[in-house]
């Protein structure tokens, strides 16, 4: 279906383009009736069985604007075993045509014909005056063969396998579930579009935020900035300030199309200034001041989608301040104006004053919309931030510049008067006209609409094209209310049930107040302070359903301080628990506790529990994530302080860091986007980005020419080629590299990487396979072997064939990196032939009666040439 629509609207754009430069080609004279040709298609086709095909109707003429269309028109549709269907009440858009999907349940040949029935033309469009008769027609038969296979669709890239940055390609359609955004802390924590999500402690990069980490020593010994260590007797130095309590740093951050953005100084700080990083590589893009210090305050993905344009604009929000106000020159109350700018540079792009108070949520297409609800006089509204026709163009409604998005540089009135008019072209010029867009003649506002009076309580949960639900919940009653908020429906009460609380809320002075809120697992609770019960109640109809099946544990009455302390619910579960350490989880169907998770310290370092105190971070992915963090720490800092990623169905324990990732209560916590989770760390201060990082594998060969029935040595290294390890402290400890550790040595092996905590005695490597392609052409594993903590692995294999082999080393990924491979050859040469010696032979005795015969003569010529000599010498 997708697909279809995407194909209309390239359709529906060609044809707009087609009919406007054929306005040149209508001729002058003017008729009393004009014949009219129709248009028939049908895409794809052939088509399969239960595929959806895309009918073309409508005809040749175009209109004068998206203000009108040919109306009426019909398709008649003959199947394969000759019974017919109509397809009825069909109108164009301003290009005389539009599509019509339809799904075909029979194999065979259909047949399609568009029927046009007489209009008059609705307004004068070119030579073409109002009114004219544009006589009825019927288009040519064309034939939609429906086959058992479903015609190919463009195949989908799947989704990376290997490292990745921005921007991702429109084209890679299925990554949009792993390249998330977090433009504000959302409901329950939950964070859609980071299927990746950390399953490892992995760090891709890290950069500092401020003056962090321990203090050291001081010129004067006197100076009282060593302090006593009562449990170790040993003096111990103390940190730089981290922000709790009230001082928060790292406060609003977001993460915005693969962009990290945060603040540079502490939110008490009167200088503000925001830094942007891109996500991935820890670079900075830029840092800058917001006009007059202004503070972020969420970030905004608005798909704008008209007759003329179709895309998403993306802007960083804050709330002017008064000498904001001064310079930009708007009289207004600070607090009610809003300045955009752009992300990608951090440039000041419009305001918009006099915002409306209400309830905050995003709408279907990223819209800022906000519900005002007068409880006591029964009305409620809904404003749209896009629903301003000053930031369009023109204020000429469905004119082409009505559809051009151009708030560029201006300074709105949000909620004044929106001043739109309609041009009829038909002489009577530009009249005002309240848009459906605007239906008040104000700017922003969708609606005012009737609400039932005196609902109790407040709002505790929108949800755009949805409801709104709220209630109020004290000792004797829990009200739920709900109003309706789709389309057509708007401000219906859809429920107010009032349910009478058990007499011991009363009788035991409990405090009683709502908790977490989720639409899409259809519950609302409510929490009993002192008794640690907690309450279900459907969001479906507001009745009760169950109370938790035991108590939460031991500090759960605490509220207002680490995140999550009233609960919140993901996948099915209430998660409860921060200070005492123990997480507990109750299916929201029926309140049955399903799993407890304790986050222990095994050196008890916390004054009021064996755990470590933690708050709830992020939802994501089928997990979540939790961190310690406390609302004043003492001085030094507790050690090891746990970050731990749990499977939220279950309670399993997927990966924990001791020492490595601490929080804070008062400034920014960890976020997440792009399936990277970015935090400040507050035992040095520095941002930290976690994620599956690249790694890279190298292969080589001893002797690349050996002699078969000789072993080769393989040897090689997998290391960690992430951004963060290149920087010159990283290298000059690792000149070599960073290994490639198992996911089981993560955790520790992070803090020694970047921590330069002790290096851990028992890390292990990564498994490598070892392949090779030999000279008869075959492709074949010869061995797999592990890397050890030096990234170093080996493996030694005798060559069964002679000629040359291709070696591949492939490392296939982890939880921590992305998989990487090498190659190298060597060539196996034959051994030389080797001369075989001659044997002895043994002679027969007569052939060695011969012989000593011959040698005894030999010796007597000998003799007597001898005495031959002797007789020449003595002659005179």
């Amino acid at each position: 279906m997708q697909n279809l629509k995407s194909k209309t609207i390239t359709i529906m754009s060609l044809l707009l383009l087609l009919s406007t430069s054929a306005f040149t080609l209508i001729p002058n004279a003017q008729a009393a009736s004009m014949t009219t040709y129709p248009v028939i298609g049908a895409t794809p086709n052939p088509v399969g069985v239960g595929q959806e095909t895309l009918i073309l109707v409508g005809i040749t003429q175009q209109l004068v604007s998206d203000l009108y269309h040919w109306v009426g028109i019909t398709v008649t549709v003959t199947h394969p075993d000759g019974s017919t269907e109509t397809l009825s009440g069909i109108k164009t858009d301003s290009t005389g045509m539009t599509g019509v999907v339809y799904v075909p349940d029979t194999l065979g040949n259909y047949t399609l014909q568009v029927h046009f029935p007489e209009q008059p033309m609705p307004a004068t469009t070119g030579a073409i005056v109002n009114g004219t008769t544009m006589k009825a027609s019927d288009s040519i038969k064309i034939t939609l063969v429906v086959q058992q296979e479903h015609t190919a669709l463009y195949p989908m890239a799947p989704l990376p396998t290997e490292y990745w940055t921005r921007p991702v390609d429109d084209q890679l359609r299925l990554w949009s579930s792993i390249d998330g955004n977090w433009l504000i802390t959302p409901p329950n924590f939950l964070a859609f579009g980071n299927d990746y999500a950390p399953d490892s402690a992995h760090i891709l990069w890290t950069k500092p935020l401020t003056s962090g980490g321990q203090v050291g020593g001081t010129l004067d010994p006197y100076q009282n900035i060593l302090t006593q260590d009562s449990a170790s007797g040993q003096s111990g130095q103390v940190g730089y300030d981290t922000g709790d309590a009230y001082e928060g740093k790292w406060s609003g951050s977001l993460v915005l199309g693969g962009k990290l953005y945060y603040q540079k100084y502490a939110s008490g700080d009167p200088f503000k200034e925001v830094i942007c990083t891109d996500l991935h590589t820890g670079e900075q893009l830029w840092s800058r001041v917001l006009l007059n210090n202004l503070t972020l305050s969420r970030g905004q993905l608005v798909y704008w989608q008209t007759m003329d344009f179709y895309g998403v604009y993306d802007y960083l929000w804050a709330t002017a301040n008064a000498a904001t106000l001064s310079l930009l020159g708007i009289t207004g109350t600070a607090g009610t104006v809003w300045c955009a700018f752009d992300p990608f540079t951090g440039d000041y792009v419009y305001s918009i004053t006099n915002m409306p108070s209400g309830t905050t949520i995003y709408g279907p297409h990223g819209e800022l919309l906000i519900l005002t609800l007068d409880q006591n006089n029964g009305w409620m509204t809904m404003w749209n931030s896009s629903n301003i026709p000053s930031e369009y163009a023109s204020l000429v409604y469905q004119s082409m510049a009505w559809a051009q998005w151009r708030p560029m540089g201006k300074i709105l009135n949000g909620t004044g008067p929106a001043n739109v008019v309609i041009n009829y072209a038909d002489g009577r010029g530009n009249v005002p006209f309240n848009s459906p867009l605007t239906p008040l003649g104000l700017n922003g506002y969708n609606w005012n609409v009737t609400i039932p009076k005196g609902l109790l309580g407040s709002v505790r949960m929108a949800v755009a094209q949805d409801k709104i639900v709220g209630g109020l919940a004290n000792t004797t009653d829990v009200i739920v209310w709900a109003i309706d908020l789709r389309p057509g429906h708007e401000g219906q009460l859809l429920y107010n049930n009032d349910w009478k609380a058990p007499s011991d809320w009363l009788a035991g002075n409990l405090t009683i107040g709502f908790g977490a809120t989720s639409f899409i697992d259809h519950t609302l609770t409510v929490n009993a302070k002192e008794s640690r019960i907690r309450y279900g109640f459907s969001t479906d109809d507001g009745k009760y359903k169950w109370q938790i099946s035991e108590p939460i544990a031991m500090l759960g009455h605490l509220v207002g301080g680490p995140s999550g302390e009233s609960g919140y619910i993901v996948y099915g579960m209430l998660i409860c628990g921060t200070m005492s350490g123990v997480i507990q989880a109750y299916d929201v169907t029926n309140g049955q506790l399903v799993w407890t998770y304790e986050v222990k310290d095994p050196y008890m370092q916390t004054l009021w529990s064996n755990n470590w105190p933690v708050g709830h971070l992020i939802a994501t992915d089928g997990k979540i994530y939790l961190a310690n963090l406390e609302h004043s720490g003492n001085q030094p800092l507790p050690m090891g302080g746990a970050f731990v990623c749990l499977n939220a169905t279950t309670g399993e324990e997927i990966w924990r860091s001791n020492g490595l990732f601490r929080q804070t209560v008062w400034g920014g916590r960890a976020v997440i986007g792009d399936s990277i989770i970015a935090t400040m760390d507050t035992y040095d201060q520095r941002v930290y980005a976690i994620g599956k990082g690249p790694s890279a594998t190298s292969v080589s060969i001893g002797d690349d020419v050996l002699t078969l029935g000789n072993d080769v040595l393989i040897q090689g290294t997998v290391t960690d080629v992430s951004p963060g390890v290149s920087t010159f402290g990283i290298k000059a400890r690792f000149p070599s590299g960073v290994p490639a550790v198992s996911d089981q040595s993560m955790s520790d092996w992070m803090t020694y990487v970047y921590k330069q905590f002790p290096r851990p005695t028992n890390a292990t490597g990564v498994p490598v396979a070892l392949t090779v392609l030999d000279a008869n052409g075959n492709y074949r594993q010869i061995g797999t072997t592990t890397s050890d903590s030096n990234g170093a692995f080996s493996l030694t294999w005798t060559p069964d064939i002679p000629g040359k082999y291709t070696v591949y080393a492939s490392f296939d990924g982890s939880a921590g990196y992305y998989p990487s491979h090498a190659e190298t050859a060597f060539d196996v040469q034959s051994a030389p032939a080797t001369s075989t010696p001659q044997p002895l032979q043994v002679q027969p005795p007569t052939e060695m009666y011969i012989t000593a015969a011959t040698i005894a003569i030999i010796i007597a010529i000998a003799i007597v040439g001898a005495v031959v000599v002797l007789m020449i010498r003595k002659r005179p």
